[in-house]
């Protein structure tokens, strides 16, 4: 997915980011888009479609869940997160 870019097994792509200083929990390297899309991915593209189609087109691509489990927002891999999403998360708040 996302043309090779990370083919790296979960210990190498942590070891990686944890080159950079990562501290935040990371999730299992999972398939978002195709036959064994992860149940969670299908969920979240079929109530916050995208643009072009409702497959992940990129790496970060983000939605915003209320607090009920719903989601509320999806926002393209370009989308700077602290403007944008903290704009939307602080209506849910």
């Amino acid at each position: 997915q996302f043309g090779g870019q990370e083919p790296g097994t979960e210990a190498e792509i942590k070891k990686f980011a944890e080159g950079y200083g990562v501290k935040f929990d990371m999730f299992s390297k999972i398939k978002v888009n195709g036959n064994d899309t992860h149940p969670l991915w299908n969920y979240l593209k079929n109530k916050q479609g995208g643009t072009l189609g409702n497959f992940i087109k990129w790496n970060f691509t983000k939605f915003l869940i209320d607090r009920s489990g719903q989601p509320v927002s999806r926002y393209s891999p370009q989308t700077n997160p602290i403007p944008t999403i903290e704009k939307d998360l602080t209506k849910l708040l």
